[in-house]
């Protein structure tokens, strides 16, 4: 196999040389990639047999290159080259999936000798194809099953699933805290047609049993759902032994598709994205018990800092804005000094139930400490940014607080916002600016402010 495709990934022009100069006499065809952008694009394009990568670079890293590949089906092999001899975290990389990894200076002769190993495991592979098959399979549901974010853990099950059945649609859906079925992702179909699929075979959802398929015969279609099914498989996702939610895939609207010639591979991936979700859901659940402010079930400040980086990192993308906006209390400390602090815990429950009402679904909400609250209002400019804090102040304003204790106390809260990028494209500053405007209004308080305004 000395006529392998090799992908070497560097930033460094030398050294891509340097791989060209060592490999191509052995019969290698080498490509090259400056960038983790510009790798991903080639692995992607297909008829790549090993990925020769550096660590670290600027934007996307070896690990991400890494990470791209392992999603693929027949991925390349991936040896991580690492400098300054960081064997953690090219052990952490083989731990992650890559074949080898080798450490900077490195030997002509280890080079070679570790790509031509690397080439030869692929043609024995290669030459069996019912192994390479089940290898694949294999891989496929361990990436499935180590996915510990639910946001990617949901879309990649149900492609995984979709490839299988060589192609298709679905959803997955979880239940809210009301038990209504929200969907969180789709492929193929729209939300409106998925959730009238969802309602219509929510009863044939058995959570006892794994993935199962259904013909036409034993469903009946609506005018509402996605057009021209005639084959549905239903998977329920479960948490010690709970139904949390559920999978749903289809054929397409042009084709239909047959499980049988597939079903002990879709039943092994069936069992991969249960264990995935399990996993996923309580790292949710962790999660949100770390990020989570104990009083107001609002997100916490350490929450603050990593959605606005989120944030940042989306809205910069997509040349879109957003806004940060600070809710300081007035003369709070009176209630706690009137009477004690369990009723000011009580009163600040209360705020963060009357904020919930005034923010869309989309918006995030922080108990940023004591009385101080953050809202986080996406693809939001300054106009509606303002529009949103009146909302949240006569709200507050309006509320009579404390009902249920006799008490019927009233509220006020001083608002100051500023927005990304019009203001600032920085995080730090950001955060410095809402909370600096919400002080600047602490001169007059019930009032809101924008950044930059007296």
């Amino acid at each position: 196999m000395t006529n392998a495709t090799i992908l070497v990934v560097d930033d460094e022009l030398f050294f891509l040389r340097l791989y060209c100069e060592l490999l191509e006499p052995t019969g290698y065809q080498v490509e090259t990639a400056s960038t983790g952008e510009a790798a991903i694009e080639k692995i992607r394009q297909g008829n790549i047999d090993v990925v020769m990568t550096d660590m670290v670079m600027p934007g996307l890293d070896g690990l991400e290159v890494l990470r791209v590949c392992r999603g693929l089906d027949n991925p390349p092999d991936v040896i991580m080259v690492t400098g300054h001899a960081t064997t953690e975290s090219a052990i952490q990389a083989l731990k992650n999936g890559a074949r080898d990894y080798i450490t900077k200076p490195f030997n002509p002769e280890e080079l070679r000798h570790l790509v031509h190993t690397c080439v030869e495991q692929r043609r024995l592979l290669n030459e069996n194809s019912l192994l390479k098959s089940q290898i694949r399979l294999f891989q496929k549901g361990q990436n499935i099953a180590s996915l510990i974010d639910l946001d990617r853990h949901l879309p990649q099950s149900i492609n995984s699933l979709l490839r299988e059945l060589g192609g298709g649609r679905g959803l997955a859906f979880l239940y809210d805290n009301d038990h209504a079925p929200k969907i969180r992702t789709t492929v193929g179909m729209d939300e409106e047609a998925g959730m009238a699929l969802v309602l219509s075979l929510l009863p044939l959802i058995d959570r006892r049993s794994g993935l199962k398929f259904l013909d036409d015969e034993q469903f009946s279609p609506t005018p509402d759902w996605p057009a021209n099914i005639n084959a549905v498989g239903l998977m329920p996702l479960n948490c010690q032994g709970d139904c949390k939610g559920g999978v749903i895939i289809c054929n397409n609207k042009d084709s239909n598709f047959s499980p049988e010639a597939q079903i002990e591979n879709l039943l092994f991936l069936g069992e991969q994205i249960g264990l995935g979700f399990e996993n996923a859901f309580r790292f949710l659940g962790a999660r949100e018990l770390i990020y989570t402010d104990d009083l107001t079930g609002l997100f916490n400040h350490r929450y603050l800092d990593m959605a606005l980086e989120k944030e940042i990192s989306r809205s910069s993308r997509y040349g879109l804005k957003f806004s940060l906006v600070f809710i300081d209390l007035d003369h709070f400390k009176q209630i706690n000094d009137s009477h004690g602090h369990l009723i000011g815990s009580k009163t600040l429950t209360e705020v963060g139930l009357v904020l919930r009402k005034s923010v869309r679904e989309v918006d995030t909400l922080f108990r940023y400490g004591g009385d101080e609250f953050t809202a986080m209002l996406v693809e939001t400019d300054s106009g509606g940014a303002e529009r949103a804090a009146e909302r949240m102040r006569s709200a507050i304003e309006e509320n009579l607080f404390l009902q249920e204790e006799g008490i019927n106390a009233r509220v006020t809260a001083t608002i100051g916002f500023a927005t990304f990028p019009d203001h600032t494209s920085s995080k730090v500053e950001l955060i410095d600016m809402a909370d600096k405007a919400m002080f600047c209004g602490k001169k007059v308080r019930n009032v809101i402010r924008m950044a930059g305004q007296n």
